[in-house]
């Protein structure tokens, strides 16, 4: 099949790609749309030794399986179901986990691809592929009230504003929390709710006081941690959502001092990211700067490389736009 594939830090469109089953109940899936993010593009660069087929965001039809005929979405951790994390339903912490288009398992910049069933779920009709494909990332955003309990009223930064950082603002919007999201680039306002406030040049200065209750560090940036920590309460709770190619190097007596509660969040629910999507809660079309066929996937590469871009899509030819 044709698929994009990454090696020695280059991108190349090959022909000769095949997928071998796993050794979990699989559903092969044809893949409609997959977008292009941060971690892809890192890949590309050479980050975790990456060769293979990339890409982890996507919607796709059931070509097998009990999902047959109907449009889905799925987690990228493929756990082993025997371990004691999968066991206690935690298995995308599975220690011998694949995940897709990054750890072990090809991705989805490809005509097909293979996901245990499980790891499924089916994409409402109301939900066009052009939003359905931004389910794993706003399912990431979701994760926060998972870990963090949030209430009306709460007062929260959300560092960065790419993708998963608007994701996160709208999520803890959804929750009653008082939103501000800081970021770079402020005609971004535009794609949130007015609710949330999107202010420049927050993180660049020292805080004059400290009245966030709960931060969130979406920036991708090593340096940015140390920057967000300052305008954190006593108490108050920051939630890492981003990694970043390069390590970091932090000053924890703050933390400790200020009994500051770090929490690292990775992937999340889809249920009530597909649920947000349905009714329109979240509508992340504004987000998508260009489209492209998987023909030239290398050049959606580039493209989403451009400072400024927030999401490329890469097309299959059967996308419902």
């Amino acid at each position: 099949m044709k698929a994009l594939w990454f090696e020695d830090g280059a991108a190349q469109l090959r022909d000769d790609v095949t997928l071998a089953p796993g050794p979990f109940d699989e559903t092969r899936i044809e893949v409609r749309v997959a977008g292009v993010c941060a971690t892809d593009l890192a890949l590309r660069r050479g980050y975790l030794g990456f060769r293979g087929v990339p890409g982890h965001e996507f919607v796709g039809m059931a070509l097998d399986g009990p999902l047959i005929g109907q449009r889905v979405v799925g987690g990228i951790n493929a756990s082993c179901g025997r371990c004691a994390d999968c066991t206690e339903g935690d298995g995308h912490h599975c220690l011998t986990r694949t995940v897709l288009g990054i750890l072990g398992r090809p991705g989805v910049f490809a005509e097909e691809v293979l996901l245990p069933t499980r790891n499924l779920i089916a994409v409402p009709d109301t939900v066009p592929d052009e939003s359905a494909v931004f389910a794993e990332p706003l399912a990431a955003a979701f994760e926060i009230p998972n870990q963090v309990a949030l209430a009306p009223g709460m007062c929260g930064l959300v560092a960065g504003d790419g993708r998963l950082g608007l994701f996160c603002a709208q999520v803890l919007a959804l929750y009653g929390v008082d939103v501000t999201l800081a970021g770079r680039h402020p005609e971004r306002a535009r794609l949130l709710p007015s609710s949330i406030a999107h202010v420049t040049g927050l993180l660049e200065t020292e805080a004059a006081d400290r009245p966030f209750d709960i931060a969130v560090e979406a920036t991708g940036h090593p340096d940015a941690l140390a920057r967000v920590l300052t305008h954190v309460r006593a108490r108050g709770t920051v939630v890492l959502k981003t990694t970043s190619e390069q390590p970091a190097t932090l000053d924890l007596a703050p933390i400790v001092v200020d009994e500051i509660t770090l929490v690292g969040s990775r992937c999340g629910p889809f249920a009530p990211a597909l649920a947000a999507l349905a009714d329109g809660r979240i509508d992340p079309r504004g987000m998508i700067d260009a489209r492209y066929p998987l023909d030239d996937a290398v050049t959606a590469l580039d493209h989403a490389e451009r400072s400024g871009v927030l999401k490329v899509l890469i097309e299959m030819g059967r996308g419902d736009f």
